[in-house]
């Protein structure tokens, strides 16, 4: 079901702009076999598009957030980065090519992705999108005694992305997620690299995250790649924690 809303413009411009929003959405949704049955629209200052979805899925293929287990790699399977570049785009001051790239990697569907995580047999999984990779690992760690290392060199990252965060340039959003930094185990001794930030910033269509028994992690990557996710990319480890307030604990690799 649609949800829309319009500013208050002449029939026509309304007309096509929803006429061509709708058209894209159609293009997505019969690709995953989605059919777009009814919605409803509303005036407001700027225009927006959501949709509801409701479906049914075999129980045994649903793959959960919080069921990573003890000795799991974490494979990311899309470049971060896309807050900060759009933020630099709307300063001018991101270059054409990154914004050509963030915008290719937000095209990219998470379904093959998805796919290829549930036949690798992954204990756990979620998107990234607004809490960024810091948000989302803490909701997947949940209050269980398990912590994450994440190896910080091993993101993944688009072009302009760390030279954006260089230059103070981040998403309004940046600042609320990085209130999650004092989850960090040593935070401290790593908060001034060049990459830091990025585990806070807000993903638009980012990636998925998932956890993967460690033999078979390298097929899984083999497969990702092959499938149209070149960036994949194992960045850390699951175990067990006793220090449950500070769960993450970030390595950086020369």
């Amino acid at each position: 079901m649609t949800i829309a809303t319009l500013p208050v413009w002449p029939q026509e411009k309304l007309i096509d702009e929803l006429r061509q929003m709708l058209l894209g959405a159609l293009e997505v949704f019969e690709m995953s076999g989605t059919a777009l049955v009814g919605g409803h629209t509303s005036e407001a200052s700027e225009v927006s598009l959501g949709f509801s979805v409701t479906g049914l899925i075999d129980p045994e293929q649903v793959l959960h957030k919080a069921t990573l287990r003890a000795g799991d790699i974490l494979i990311l399977t899309k470049a971060i980065g896309t807050g900060a570049i759009l933020a630099a785009d709307m300063r001018a001051k991101a270059r054409g090519r990154w914004v050509d790239a963030a915008l290719e990697s937000m095209l990219l569907s998470n379904r093959r992705a998805g796919n290829v995580l549930r036949e690798h047999r992954a204990s756990a999984c979620t998107d990234i999108t607004g809490f960024g990779i810091a948000g989302h690992l803490l909701e997947m760690l949940g209050g269980s005694t398990l912590g994450a290392t994440l190896e910080l060199t091993a993101l993944p990252t688009l072009e302009g992305a760390v030279q954006s965060v260089a230059a103070g340039i981040t998403s309004s959003l940046q600042p609320k997620n990085e209130r999650v930094a004092r989850r960090v185990e040593n935070v401290a001794a790593v908060q001034q690299h060049e990459r830091f930030p990025l585990l806070f910033d807000p993903q638009t269509a980012g990636g998925l995250l998932a956890g993967l028994p460690r033999e078979n992690a390298d097929a899984c990557l083999e497969d990702l790649r092959a499938h149209g996710y070149p960036d994949s990319a194992a960045i850390g480890t699951i175990s067990v924690t006793e220090n449950r307030a500070q769960p993450i604990r970030i390595v950086i690799e020369d």
